[in-house]
């Protein structure tokens, strides 16, 4: 008696590949009808508006015992101001600017890059200058984005809410 044991799994590999496939182009085949986080750029961030941003964020990691960096860069993501609390850790320092880079040129969260590798779609890694990790947001007042703020230092969580604690301070 002849048994071929190449066929037993070729089915089941055939199945995951095909809902695979499908999954991933129900999402990149649709055509949206405008083009998503189309917010226009503004004028700059102002050097005041970050030292604000700046010293909420690093109130709120204070408060908290953590400790983070934080940078504010203008519309065009040129860096304006910087802050690194003392016994952050060192690669936080790049990480931070590139978060609030990432944040202005693409305009939107870095937090969007991270849901799309947590699901699966790791060409997103593939796109020169993205950072898949939560903590970069774009700085939008009055429907325009003027700069953004990355913070870094502890985990993408809690660099987030370090993030938010610096937007807040301006939208009041």
């Amino acid at each position: 008696m002849k048994t071929n044991r190449g066929f037993g799994l070729a089915p089941v590999l055939l199945s995951i590949a095909v809902a695979a496939g499908a999954a991933e182009s129900s999402g990149s085949d649709v055509v949206p009808k405008e083009l998503p986080f189309d917010i226009p750029y503004g004028s700059p961030v102002t050097l005041n508006q970050a030292d604000t941003m700046l010293f909420a964020a690093v109130a709120e990691a204070k408060g908290r015992s953590w400790k983070h960096v934080c940078a504010v860069v203008d519309s065009g993501a040129n860096l304006v101001a910087f802050k690194r609390m003392d016994g952050a850790q060192l690669a936080s320092i790049d990480i931070s600017v590139h978060k609030a880079r990432v944040a202005a040129k693409f305009r939107r969260e870095t937090k969007v890059f991270e849901e799309r590798v947590q699901s699966g779609q790791l060409y997103t890694l593939s796109i020169d200058d993205v950072i898949a990790a939560k903590g970069g947001l774009p700085i939008v007042v009055d429907g325009k984005i003027i700069g953004a703020v990355g913070c870094a230092g502890g985990t993408s969580a809690q660099d987030e809410v370090v993030a938010k604690a610096a937007l807040a301070a301006i939208k009041k």
